[in-house]
């Protein structure tokens, strides 16, 4: 299943770690820090100009090649969705995932 961000952004629901409101990140000095590291190392991916709502860490592995080692790749989506719309989404994605394999057995 797929989780709509904002704009044209889709990530599958299975590569998120965890989607945080931007008003508590606001609140602790040591989260600001560590968004603001995420910035200038690169790992954030902010989806418009609209204002920041949420964020939403992400952890994807890949492969580089055939017998070559897993990658995990970290990125960061900076969503003007708000935390609960998008935790909403994807338990509604989720329920209707589960209640397909429900129907399949």
């Amino acid at each position: 299943m797929f989780l709509h961000l904002g704009k044209a952004v889709v990530i599958p629901i299975k590569n998120i770690i965890g989607i945080i409101d931007i008003g508590s990140i606001e609140k602790s000095e040591d989260s600001k820090a560590f968004f603001k590291i995420s910035e200038e190392e690169g790992f954030v991916q902010k989806i418009s100009d609209e204002k920041v709502k949420s964020c939403i860490i992400t952890e994807e592995i890949q492969k580089k090649g055939k017998g070559a080692q897993k990658v995990v790749k970290t990125v960061i989506y900076y969503s003007p969705i708000s935390s609960t719309t998008l935790q909403k989404r994807a338990n509604f994605l989720e329920d209707i995932h589960h209640s397909d394999e429900v129907y399949v057995k």
